[in-house]
C-alpha cells in the first residue's frame, strides 16, 4: 500500500499549528510543519477572532507544502468551541466572529431564563451553563442587533467556517455543534423551538453531521469534518485499552470526564454543572470545565511584567521547594476568569476553602504561589473524579492525562497521589493525533477507535505515575 499523508490544523485560543503525518505499514509518524498566532482583537469595545488571518497561514501552510512535493491525502480541522461566524445570502463572510471572551454575554443566561427555564435548557440540551454558550451569545448578538446576525443565511462554527472558507461548502459537525446549548441530546440535531422561544431565527443552522464525512475540496485535497471541537480530537486519541478511564485534558482549561454510549442529563448532573458533549462514534463525553493552566499562564504574565520571567522548569522546582505548603485555592472560583493581577487575587484567596491554614497575604512567595496552584488542581481533580464515579456505568481504574499538561511531572504525580490512582500521562499531542486518526479511518486505514488507541499507544511513549 502506498503511503498516505494526512495534515491536521489545530487551533487553540492563542495559536495554532498544522501537523503532517504519514501513513506507512500500520505505522505513521507525525511533525509540526507550521506554527502560527489565532488571538483575539479588541475594536471598539468588542472582541473578535481574525477569522480571515487563520486562512491566510492555512494557505500558507498549504503553498509551503506544495513547493515541498507535499499534498496531503485529506485535510481536517479542529478548534475551540461555541464561537461562530456568518455567511450571506452571496456566500460572503459576514465579518469577523465574535470571540467567547467578550463579556457582552454577561448577565445574558439569567435574562434567557426568564423564558427557557435553566432546569428545561439543561434537560433538552445536557450542557453545562456558561455564559459564553453559543445560545447565549446569539441572544446577546440580538439585543445588540448586531448586524451580521441580522443578515446571515447561515452559521457557521469556527472549524466549519474555515472548511467553508477552503473549499465553498458548507456543514455543520457533531462534536462542534453539541457544545452550542442548542443541540437536542434525544435527536442529535438543533433543537430550533429553543432559539423561536428566545425570537432567534432556526433557519440559519444547517443539519448536524457525524465526523468523517467529507466536506468538499481544495484544490483537489479532500477537507473531512473530524471531531471539530479540539477536545473531542483529544479524547479520540487517548491510549486506552478498554472504557474504564476517566480523562484529563490538561491545557488552560482541564476538562475531566469519561467516555459513555449516551447523554448523562438528571437532577445530579444538572446541579454539578457537567456537561454532555459530542464524541466520535456515537459518544457522550461526559465532562466537566476545569480552570486548568490559565492560573499559572495569567501569574506568568504578571511576574514577567515585574521582571522575573519564570520558565516551566523553574516553575517546578519552585513548587517542589514549597511542597508542603499548606495554602489552597477553588480553581473555579469566577475570582480567576480574568483578574487584573492573578497574583494578587490567588494570594488574597489561598485558604479560603476552609479546610486548609489561612497564609498570610503580605508574606506569600512565588513559589508558594505556584505550590498553591499545582495543590489546588489536583485537589480539584481528587473532587471531579469521585464525582464522575458516581456518574460512571463502570469503576474507573485510570486517569489519563492528555494535551501539553501531561508534560507537568509533578503536577502528575500530585495528581495520582490525591486521586489514589494511577495516572497515565501522554501523548502531549492528543489533539492533532485525534485529527489525523479520524481522517486515517474516513481513508479507511483503521476500522474504530479502539483499533486507533492501540495504534496510539504502540506509536507514543507514555508515562505512568503510581499514588505514593
Amino acid at each position: 500500500m502506498m503511503d498516505k499523508r494526512f495534515l491536521a490544523f489545530d487551533c487553540g485560543a492563542t495559536s495554532g499549528r498544522a501537523v503532517l503525518a504519514t501513513f506507512s505499514d500500520g505505522r505513521f509518524e507525525m511533525k509540526e510543519v507550521y506554527r502560527f498566532p489565532s488571538g483575539i482583537i479588541e475594536l471598539h469595545g468588542k472582541y473578535y477572532w481574525d477569522i480571515l488571518g487563520i486562512y491566510e497561514h492555512f494557505c500558507k501552510c498549504l503553498s509551503q507544502l506544495e513547493h515541498e512535493g507535499i499534498v496531503p491525502d485529506s485535510i481536517g480541522i479542529d478548534t475551540w468551541g461555541v464561537d461562530f461566524g456568518f455567511v450571506a445570502c452571496d456566500g460572503s463572510l459576514l465579518g469577523n466572529p465574535r470571540a467567547y471572551r467578550d463579556p457582552y454575554t454577561d448577565g445574558i443566561p439569567e435574562e434567557v431564563y426568564k423564558t427557557i427555564p435553566r432546569e428545561e435548557l439543561y434537560a433538552a440540551t445536557g450542557i453545562q451553563i456558561m455564559n459564553f454558550n453559543s445560545i447565549f451569545q446569539l441572544y446577546a448578538q440580538k439585543k445588540e442587533g448586531f448586524a451580521p446576525l441580522l443578515n446571515a443565511k447561515n452559521i457557521l462554527f469556527i472549524p466549519d467556517l474555515l472548511a467553508y472558507m477552503l473549499t465553498g461548502k458548507m456543514v455543520c459537525e457533531y462534536t462542534i455543534a453539541s457544545t452550542s446549548g442548542m443541540m437536542d441530546q434525544a435527536t442529535r440535531q438543533f433543537n430550533k423551538g429553543l432559539l423561536e422561544s428566545l425570537g432567534l431565527r432556526s433557519d440559519v443552522l444547517l443539519p448536524i453531521v457525524q465526523p468523517g464525512v467529507e466536506i468538499g475540496r481544495y484544490h483537489g485535497i479532500p477537507v473531512v469534518a473530524v471531531a471539530g471541537h479540539d477536545t473531542a480530537s483529544a479524547i479520540a486519541a487517548v491510549p486506552a485499552a478498554d472504557e474504564k478511564f476517566a480523562y484529563l485534558s490538561s491545557g488552560t482549561w482541564s476538562l475531566m470526564g469519561i467516555e459513555v454510549p449516551a447523554p448523562v442529563i438528571n437532577a445530579d448532573s444538572a446541579r454539578l454543572n457537567f456537561t454532555n458533549e459530542g464524541g466520535i462514534e456515537g459518544t457522550t463525553r461526559f465532562l466537566k470545565n476545569i480552570t486548568g493552566m490559565w492560573l499559572l499562564e495569567q501569574c506568568r504574565k504578571v511576574w514577567k511584567a515585574e521582571g522575573k520571567d519564570y520558565s516551566y522548569a523553574q516553575l517546578v522546582e519552585m513548587a517542589k521547594a514549597e511542597v508542603a505548603f499548606p495554602g489552597r485555592i477553588n480553581p473555579d472560583d469566577p475570582r480567576f476568569a480574568n483578574p487584573a493581577n492573578m497574583v494578587e487575587e490567588i494570594a488574597g484567596q489561598a485558604g479560603n476553602d476552609g479546610r486548609h491554614a489561612r497564609p498570610d497575604r503580605a508574606s506569600l512567595t512565588d513559589a508558594q504561589i505556584v505550590s498553591c496552584i499545582y495543590h489546588s488542581l489536583a485537589d480539584r481533580y481528587k473532587e471531579v473524579l469521585e464525582m464522575l464515579q458516581g456518574f460512571a456505568p463502570f469503576k474507573i481504574e485510570k486517569l489519563h492525562i492528555i494535551g501539553g499538561g501531561s508534560a507537568n511531572e509533578l503536577l502528575n504525580q500530585w495528581t495520582a497521589d490525591a486521586i489514589g490512582m494511577p495516572v497515565v500521562a501522554g501523548p502531549t499531542e492528543a489533539t492533532a493525533i485525534g485529527n489525523i486518526m479520524i481522517q486515517a479511518k474516513a481513508a479507511g486505514l483503521v476500522a474504530d477507535r479502539w483499533e486507533m488507541r492501540r495504534m496510539i499507544a504502540a506509536a507514543f511513549e507514555v508515562k505512568t505515575y503510581n499514588p505514593s
